[in-house]
């Protein structure tokens, strides 16, 4: 394969910003736009109970698109596989811009 996987941890977010969905459906939509992916369906959303977060999902052409937030320790993961080469995206600026995250892993595989 000429794929990639990107796992991505953020922490020191904003709690607020972690039960927002507005905010990740915002997030999947310009991961979605700026690297040219393909859903096959509307992204999947579920909510928990105060003070649980967001887990999100969208099925794409290239693979796949997950995220899951956990407001009570300020931290959001995410996990985006491509099975075709993509451009780097800049997880660490976004992030930080969206989630107000203090500090941004990002892990990149080759697949």
């Amino acid at each position: 394969m000429n794929g990639c996987q990107w796992l991505i941890e953020a922490q020191g977010c904003a709690a607020e910003h972690l039960t927002d969905c507005r905010r990740f459906e915002a997030l999947f939509d310009a991961l979605i736009a700026d690297l040219d992916l393909h859903p096959v369906a509307d992204p999947v959303w579920h909510q928990f109970p105060p003070p649980g977060g967001i887990t999100g999902f969208a099925v794409l052409a290239e693979s796949h698109l997950a995220c899951h937030s956990f407001p009570e320790h300020g931290t959001l993961c995410l996990d985006l596989f491509c099975c075709r080469p993509r451009p780097d995206w800049d997880f660490e600026v976004e992030l930080s811009e969206r989630f107000r995250a203090t500090s941004v892993n990002v892990r990149k595989l080759d697949r």
